[in-house]
C-alpha cells in the first residue's frame, strides 16, 4: 500500500511521537479531537497531526490505526472501533496482556486485520530510536514495517501469533520498571538511617544489568530459602521507616516457591523456572 492514511487513537507523549514519525510514509496522520485537552492538541499540532473531529470519521478515512493509548482503556477504545466496523488494519500496541490482545483482536476480527505491537524504549523523540516490535499476518506486518521506514521508530517481526509482541514488551517492563521501584525502595531504606552515599558506592561497583545473566536464576532458587526472610527482614525495615514493604514481601513470596532446592548446586535455569512456573 502506497502512502496509507494513519489514524492515531490517542496522542500522548509516546503516540504523538510514533504518529509523527508515520507521517514520513503516510499520506495523512489523523487524530480525534473531541474530547480531547488542550494540552493533546498542542502535542497534536507539533507532531504535525490532521484533526477531525469524530472516530467515525477518523476510521472510515483512516487505511491503518494505531492503538497507543493508557493500557486500562485499550480494550475499551477497541470496542468503540468495533462498533463502527472498522475493516482495514488495526496495531494494537498497547503495553497490554498477550491474553487481552487476543481478546481486542478477536472484538475487531473479521473485519478488520489487527497487528500486535509493543514498544520498547523511549518516545522517538531527541535522537530516540525506540523499537516496535510486531507479530501477526505477515502481509499486514510488513505494511506496518514500510510505514516506518527510515524513521526513528526501528521494526523487528517475532512471528505470525498474535500476543507475542505483547509478551515481550510486558516481560521486558516487569524487570524495567519494577527494578526502578526497587531502587528507591533500597536508596530509602538507606537515606532512613543515614547510608544512601555509601549504598550508592557499593552500587557502582557493580554496573551490569541482572537481566543480562538469567543464568544467575538457577543460583537465586538453590539461595531462596535464605533470601526469603532476608527479605521479609527488609520489608519490615520499610515498614518501620513508612515505606511500602509489599514488593518485596511478594519477592520473598515468590523465593519461597523454591524452599525445597536448598543450595542444589545442580539446579538448572529450566528445572529453576519449571518450579517457579508449577510449585
Amino acid at each position: 500500500m502506497d502512502q496509507p492514511t494513519v489514524g492515531i487513537l490517542h496522542p500522548g507523549s509516546m503516540g504523538a511521537a510514533v504518529a509523527a514519525c508515520a507521517a514520513t510514509n503516510a499520506a495523512a496522520v489523523l487524530w480525534c479531537e473531541a474530547g480531547r485537552s488542550t494540552t493533546s492538541a498542542a502535542r497534536a499540532g507539533q507532531a504535525g497531526l490532521t484533526p477531525v473531529t469524530s472516530l467515525p470519521e477518523l476510521l472510515d478515512r483512516s487505511d491503518i490505526v494505531i492503538s497507543l493509548c493508557p493500557p486500562a482503556v485499550a480494550e475499551d477504545m477497541a470496542r468503540d472501533v468495533a462498533v463502527h466496523r472498522f475493516d482495514g488494519l488495526y496495531l494494537e500496541a498497547n503495553a497490554i496482556s498477550p491474553e487481552r490482545t487476543l481478546r481486542i483482536a478477536g472484538l475487531l476480527e473479521p473485519e478488520a486485520t489487527v497487528v500486535d505491537g509493543g514498544v520498547i524504549g523511549s518516545p522517538p523523540v531527541h535522537g530516540k530510536t525506540p523499537v516496535l516490535y510486531l507479530s501477526g499476518p505477515t502481509a499486514a506486518t510488513e505494511q506496518i514495517e514500510a510505514l516506518f521506514a527510515g524513521t526513528a521508530v526501528q521494526t523487528k517481526v517475532l512471528g505470525t501469533e498474535a500476543g507475542k509482541a505483547s509478551a515481550l514488551k510486558l516481560s521486558y517492563a516487569s524487570f524495567q520498571k519494577t527494578s526502578r521501584v526497587l531502587v528507591a525502595l533500597a536508596v530509602g531504606m538507606a537515606r532512613e538511617h543515614g547510608v544512601d552515599q555509601e549504598l550508592m558506592e557499593v552500587a557502582s561497583r557493580r554496573t551490569d544489568s541482572y537481566l543480562s545473566e538469567p543464568q544467575y536464576v538457577a543460583k537465586t532458587a538453590a539461595r531462596a530459602w535464605r533470601w526469603g526472610p532476608e527479605l521479609e527482614e527488609a520489608a519490615d525495615a520499610l515498614a518501620a521507616a513508612g515505606l511500602p514493604p509489599d514488593m518485596l514481601r511478594a519477592a520473598a513470596s515468590t523465593l519461597a516457591r523454591w524452599r525445597d532446592v536448598k543450595d542444589d548446586s545442580k539446579l538448572t535455569l529450566t528445572d529453576a523456572l519449571d518450579r517457579l512456573a508449577q510449585p
